[in-house]
């Protein structure tokens, strides 16, 4: 399976150590970053959501208006919209973009941030709503006549859609979750399995527990793995580390600064109380392990904001992350959502120092399998 990298467009310059400032939707920047991403040899493009951000949908049009073949990574909370809705949105997008959509599937692990948009369901009972909501989209996708649901979460009589997704057997599922539930979930209905950037450990465990679920729906080898991480380059070893204690230092200013803020919301806070999702859990318990975990997986920012999303990094020179990389690869890791603590330029330096040397790394392993796979097949 080809190496597929992931970056990240805002439509705003922010960060754990860059301040929002100026308009939410800044359209320049936002194409900037989006054209930045395709220079630079990526495959897709995360858009996040959160209960105070822009509205992805609309932004991922813009982003495809603005780019050839960048792809795009929609973040998607189930609940918000009706399934029959978003099968229709998601199909439109595939074939308006011309097969470069693909979705997030997050379904919350954040109780306040859930509740901002009217959603007081518990852990459990989200992740059982999820199923049921991709239950239903991937049957209007695949249906071609009305079809009747009654279940827990939704109901509906003769729902259809005359759009299906261009990509067969339709666009790929992306989902994130580190729970039993959620990956009881994702065994069942996602493509690609989504981690943060824990130790090689962890991941391996990981991968083991989500193949062995999936197993009992034979999609033990149909499951992809992504893994997400905040790479910080040096030309020495010693630059980067240093670069690491810079960002750092910024962090932490940023977090005492009244600008760090967002309809009240404060942006990379630490968290008052543990985290609920099991996936800030897990990291929070990589970073109780040490500031450097295995060579080089710096765990300081996930530390000091409670582990708040995607927050751990890989510090060294190119070459040193390179080969962290390939480490996870051997795991079974095949697509890596890299982004950085300034946005822009750090998609800019990925895509000249890091993505040419993973391919060239990567190239010669594909030959052999495909090679093994027809030796195999002819045998």
């Amino acid at each position: 399976m080809p190496v597929e990298f992931i970056g990240y467009v805002g439509t705003q310059e922010v960060s754990e150590i860059i301040a929002p400032s100026g308009p939410a939707i800044d359209t320049d920047y936002a194409r900037a970053v989006a054209l930045a991403h395709e220079a630079g040899g990526f495959d897709r493009v995360l858009l996040a959501h959160s209960s105070a951000s822009p509205d992805a949908v609309v932004t991922a049009a813009q982003v495809f208006a603005d780019t050839r073949r960048l792809g795009v990574l929609l973040a998607h909370r189930p609940g918000f919209v009706a399934p029959t809705l978003e099968a229709r949105t998601l199909a439109t997008l595939d074939h308006f973009s011309k097969g470069r959509i693909a979705v997030h599937i997050i379904s919350g692990g954040d109780d306040a941030d859930q509740q901002r948009d009217g959603d007081f369901l518990d852990h459990g009972q989200r992740y059982e709503r999820t199923a049921e909501y991709l239950d239903i989209i991937k049957r209007i996708w695949a249906g071609d006549s009305p079809i009747d649901h009654e279940g827990p979460n939704y109901r509906f009589r003769q729902a259809y859609s005359s759009v299906k997704p261009l990509q067969k057997p339709h666009l790929p599922i992306y989902f994130g979750g580190s729970s039993d539930a959620a990956i009881k979930v994702a065994a069942q209905y996602a493509d690609v399995y989504a981690l943060w950037g824990e130790s090689l450990a962890q991941v391996s465990d990981t991968i083991a527990r989500v193949r062995t679920e999936a197993a009992q729906h034979g999609r033990a080898e149909h499951i992809r793995f992504s893994l997400s991480l905040r790479p910080i380059l040096g030309r020495t070893e010693a630059d980067a580390w240093a670069r690491a204690d810079e960002i750092l230092d910024k962090a932490k200013a940023l977090q005492g600064n009244a600008n760090n803020d967002k309809g009240g919301i404060r942006l990379f806070e630490k968290r008052k109380a543990p985290p609920a999702n099991v996936g800030s859990q897990r990291l929070l318990e990589t970073a109780a392990r040490g500031k450097v975990v295995d060579k080089r997986l710096w765990t300081e920012i996930a530390a000091l904001t409670g582990a708040k999303g995607n927050s751990t990094s890989l510090v060294g020179t190119p070459e040193q992350v390179v080969e962290s990389l390939l480490a996870y690869h051997d795991l079974g890791v095949t697509t890596f959502l890299i982004r950085g603590f300034n946005p822009l330029q750090d998609a800019i330096e990925y895509g000249r120092e890091i993505i040419p040397r993973v391919r060239a790394e990567i190239a010669p392993r594909e030959t052999a399998d495909r090679s093994h796979l027809r030796t195999a097949q002819a045998g």
